[in-house]
């Protein structure tokens, strides 16, 4: 081999490696390097408001009208936290106690409340006025206070109970057979009297049913009612005449009821017990009835 070529081959790695350093720097320079495999994203310095760079040119650059999404905070970011289950259930149990109790006064109200005229009938309250009945009204009237008021059945069934204590008729036994006579003669005798004392105030023109004092103070609330069992309004419903078919009503049925009732009995005996009746359950019936707002609001019932 000659001089020559001993020297280029002496030269030939040098050269080489000469060579390849700047491709290796400019590969090293490209981003060909190996990187990690879950690259961390830097984050981007802020500014001075703590809003990055290109958080500021995102809003520069959005078109005008169009709504900016808004930035998050922290508190943003975290999830709302959902109301406890205790608290739903207690305000639950709550205002099912709450209906229980309503329910409950609205039942205890109804049962004190004794303006229904279920237990002394029909009446004119002091914020009506008295309007003249018609024949089908006092037709209705009469079945009502007659048959279908309860009230009725309870003063029989205790004028019943004073004659069982009582022994009268005596020829009636002490038991329940016995109570049960005196029961059905109490109630034939009553349906007897009322339907006499609706006849005649039909025919009277009078009125059948108890009207409130427009009168304050008790005194004369009470005279009103003592003095309304033996006075009632004609068809003008202003001027008074004594109770005529009330009482002319209570004598007959004690008349009548004698031709049930064993012997002895004398039937004006018999009708003027009627109208000792009528006067005792009148002035009590209308004494009630005057009240019975008071009473109502005394127990604390609604009006």
């Amino acid at each position: 081999m000659s001089d020559g070529g001993v020297r280029l081959d002496r030269w030939r790695i040098p050269l080489t490696i000469f060579c390849l350093l700047p491709a290796l720097f400019a590969l090293a320079g490209s981003g060909w390097a190996q990187v990690p495999e879950n690259p961390q994203p830097q984050s981007e310095p802020k500014t001075e408001q703590g809003r990055s760079p290109s958080t500021e040119k995102e809003k520069q650059n959005a078109p005008a009208g169009q709504a900016q999404p808004a930035e998050q905070t922290p508190s943003d970011q975290s999830p709302q936290k959902s109301s406890p289950d205790k608290k739903e259930n207690s305000n639950s149990a709550q205002s099912m106690g709450e209906a229980t109790k309503q329910a409950a006064q609205a039942t205890l109200v109804q049962l004190r409340d004794w303006e229904t005229e279920w237990l002394v009938g029909a009446y004119v309250s002091r914020n009506r006025a008295l309007i003249t009945l018609t024949g089908k009204q006092r037709r209705e009237l009469y079945l009502q206070q007659t048959l279908l008021t309860p009230g009725t059945y309870l003063k029989r069934m205790f004028d019943a109970t004073v004659d069982q204590e009582r022994g009268v008729p005596a020829q009636w036994d002490d038991g329940w057979g016995g109570y049960a006579e005196r029961w059905a003669s109490r109630e034939g005798q009553f349906i007897a009297s009322n339907s006499l004392a609706a006849l005649g105030d039909a025919g009277l023109r009078y009125e059948p049913r108890y009207d409130q004092c427009r009168c304050r103070g008790a005194w004369p609330r009470t005279r009103h009612a003592i003095v309304r069992n033996f006075l009632t309004y004609d068809r003008s419903e202003h001027g008074m005449h004594p109770q005529w078919a009330l009482y002319g009503g209570a004598f007959g049925g004690g008349m009548i009821s004698a031709a049930w009732k064993p012997q002895p009995r004398n039937a004006f005996a018999e009708g003027g017990r009627g109208m000792l009746g009528q006067v005792g359950w009148g002035i009590l019936a209308n004494f009630f009835t005057e009240f019975a707002v008071d009473i109502n609001r005394k127990l604390g019932a609604k009006k």
